[in-house]
C-alpha cells in the first residue's frame, strides 16, 4: 500500500569526482559513437524480465557530437569535472550548463549499464574484465 522511495546510494557521491569506466562495446565513425547495449546477466524472473526488455529495446544508441566527444573522454582517467573543463574547451556555450548536462549523461550511462564508477560498481567492472578475457 505504501510506496517506499528507493535511495540511490550514489546520491551522497560527489559526481564530479568520479571517473567511470566504459563498460559496453562502441564504435565511432566519422566522429559519431553508437554504443551496443549490453546484455544484462540476472538469472530467475529478473533475468527473464531483463530478457524480454533488452528484446524490446534499441541493440544501439547513436549519440550526438556532445555525447560522443564525451563518451570518448570518459576513459576511467580522467575525472566528470575534467570532461565537463574539455567540453566548454570544445563547445563553449552550446554544452551550458555543462555540470547537469553532464551530470544527467553520466547516471544515464551508468543505470543503462554503459559505465561504471570504480569503488561503486566493482561487480560490474568484474563481470566486464572476465568478459573481455573470455573473448
Amino acid at each position: 500500500m505504501w510506496k517506499r522511495r528507493r535511495v540511490d546510494e550514489l546520491e551522497t557521491v560527489n559526481l564530479l569526482e568520479v571517473s567511470p569506466v566504459r563498460l559496453a562495446a562502441w564504435t565511432e565513425k566519422e566522429g559519431q559513437v553508437v554504443i551496443a547495449r549490453p546484455k544484462l546477466f540476472r538469472t530467475g524472473l529478473l533475468g527473464l524480465v531483463d530478457h524480454l526488455l533488452h528484446l524490446l529495446s534499441a541493440k544501439r544508441i547513436r549519440l550526438d557530437s556532445v555525447g560522443s566527444f564525451a563518451w570518448l573522454q570518459l576513459d576511467g582517467d580522467r575525472s566528470v569535472s575534467q570532461v565537463i573543463d574539455l567540453l566548454r574547451e570544445k563547445f563553449g556555450e552550446r554544452v551550458e550548463p555543462a555540470e547537469e548536462r553532464l551530470g544527467h549523461l553520466v547516471r544515464v550511462f551508468r543505470r543503462e549499464g554503459f559505465v561504471a564508477y570504480p569503488g561503486w560498481d566493482d561487480e560490474a567492472l568484474a563481470r566486464a574484465k572476465l568478459a573481455d578475457q573470455q573473448r
